[in-house]
């Protein structure tokens, strides 16, 4: 029987998943939770063997710094993330904060069972689209070339600036917290994509995660 904690912060969302979930003869909703701190806590009372966890909820901590926790805290606990967002710079945060798996919410029903199932017997799982994205971007870099000693050609500032961008900071956030200009940031920004032949942000947010550059603690 596989013990499941729901966590979305929109109750209808969560009564229909336990509605769905319940018809499973081997798996069972032990708990719901509507934010991040709710989700930490029922996890050390009840200790279920598989988190559905939102990504997105305002109140409380949010999916991520939650999962973040709970793998720190609870490792033997697998977290499965269910998300709206069709989008590598998501996936790529969610994989680096310990989650599971990866799920969108517009997967069909037996996608989300099958997903459960895998993370419940201790592999991880990702929606086909994802994997099959992934799959490609790595292809793609083997053919490039693509060297991960890249890297070691940053200027220790500009290896700063790499993992802030991939958190999420703005660029003036950034010229505030290295005490330097916006125009500066911006030149560092423009440098290090040249150097790691990056277009994008969120091609920037997984490198960064390759580099072991993200910590969501």
């Amino acid at each position: 029987m596989i013990r499941l904690l729901i966590v979305d912060d929109h109750a209808l969302v969560r009564s229909g998943l336990k509605s769905l979930l319940t018809e499973k003869h081997d798996m069972i909703v032990v708990g719901e939770a509507s934010d991040g701190d709710e989700a930490i806590a029922l996890a050390h009372k009840l200790l279920p063997d598989v988190i559905l966890m939102d990504l997105s909820m305002p109140h409380g901590k949010d999916g991520l710094t939650a999962t973040a926790e709970l793998r720190e805290q609870l490792p033997n606990i697998s977290v499965l993330i269910l998300s709206m967002h069709d989008d590598d710079e998501y996936l790529f945060r969610a994989i680096n904060t310990g989650a599971s798996g990866y799920v969108l919410k517009s997967a069909p029903y037996e996608e989300l069972i099958s997903a459960i199932t895998s993370v419940a017997s201790g592999s991880a799982y990702l929606h086909p689209t994802a994997t099959k994205r992934l799959m490609g971007e790595y292809l793609d870099r083997i053919k490039n070339g693509a060297s991960s000693s890249t890297y070691e050609t940053l200027s220790d500032r500009e290896k700063e600036v790499v993992s802030l961008i991939a958190k999420g900071y703005s660029n003036k956030e950034i010229a505030e917290l290295l005490i330097i200009s916006v125009k500066t940031v911006e030149t560092h920004k423009g440098n290090l994509m040249e150097k790691l032949g990056l277009k994008t942000r969120p091609e920037l947010v997984k490198y960064a995660m390759q580099k072991g550059l993200l910590n969501f603690e």
